[in-house]
């Protein structure tokens, strides 16, 4: 069987990946000294044990709680090392676009390439990146792969528009996936038109679609603050949508965010995945949240071990 270790804000998580059962949890023991230094121990005997790391790169200290763990791992004996990650933090600096700019997805990748493989080999689970090309940033022996949301996606599209409904995105960058997402639900997709005006600033000049009487479905794969999400949504409203919901993979919102969509007074209701610890934070009514555990648990990922 295999053994379970996580991160300090993804143990919601992992309850939920070990209440599934097929798997054993790890026990770990974690302090801190009066400098902030953070102290860490595996109280858990892992060698010659296959086991699986849960975390999310959400900020740079818990990466770096997550690379120590992973490297203790190693060092122990495990014979293999699975590494969950359902939310990449950097994937948005994924290429510089101003001299001197750090591609910061490619470092942090980089740095969990370095740590040292297992006997069998280490392996990273990713979700819904914000660009196709990130697991190409991972180097050496280690093996990614990258999942998607989908059917959690879907799932929460019917519940929201039942059959007849437009599925939209923020702006003309993510068309192309979301009109494969439309294709697979068989409904029509839409997204606006943007101008930018500024390094901050951008303004929707036109939507492709007829949007009039119709509900609408927002998807984005992450929603930070809800800028864009508001901005798009006050154009479909303005269009003729008769009820606009909004879907995300990853929900991120930072400092009062969510309140903000919602107090927007565009959207009905909001999904997301508990890709991101936030979602375990925010209980709200208007807040419907898909768990990630059934795509991450590991008997699911290797259902011959």
């Amino acid at each position: 069987m295999r053994l379970l270790f996580h991160t300090q804000k993804y143990q919601y998580l992992a309850e939920k990946i070990l209440a599934m059962g097929g798997i054993e949890a790890g026990k770990t023991e974690v302090k801190y000294f009066p400098d902030g230094e953070r102290y860490q121990r595996l109280l858990s005997e892992v060698e010659n044990r296959d086991v699986v790391l849960l975390g999310g790169t959400v900020s740079d200290s818990d990466t770096l709680e997550y690379y120590d763990l992973a490297c203790a791992i190693e060092k122990q004996g495990a014979s293999s090392l699975i590494m969950l990650i359902p939310y990449f933090g950097y994937s948005t600096m994924e290429r510089a676009v101003k001299r001197g700019e750090v591609v910061t997805a490619k470092s942090r990748a980089r740095l969990l390439s370095a740590i040292p493989n297992t006997g069998k080999g280490n392996h990273v689970f990713l979700l819904d990146l914000h660009t196709e090309g990130l697991p190409h940033y991972f180097e050496g022996d280690i093996q990614p792969t990258h999942f998607y949301a989908k059917e959690l996606v879907i799932e929460a599209c019917r519940e929201f528009g039942g059959t007849d409904f437009t599925l939209a995105c923020t702006d003309a960058g993510r068309a192309k996936w979301v009109e494969s997402l439309a294709n697979d639900m068989g409904v029509q997709p839409a997204f606006v038109f943007k101008k930018r005006l500024s390094g901050e600033s951008t303004s929707i000049t036109g939507i492709n679609a007829d949007v009039a009487g119709k509900v609408v479905v927002i998807y984005d794969d992450m929603i930070r603050t809800g800028g864009s999400l508001i901005k798009a949504a006050e154009a479909y409203k303005a269009a003729g949508a008769s009820a606009i919901y909004a879907v995300t993979t990853h929900g991120i919102f930072p400092n009062n965010a969510l309140e903000k969509i919602k107090n927007s007074g565009l959207f009905t209701k909001l999904a997301t995945t508990d890709s991101h610890y936030n979602s375990s934070l925010l209980a709200d009514d208007f807040l419907v949240v898909k768990s990630v555990a059934k795509i991450f648990h590991p008997k699911l990922l290797y259902p011959k071990s």
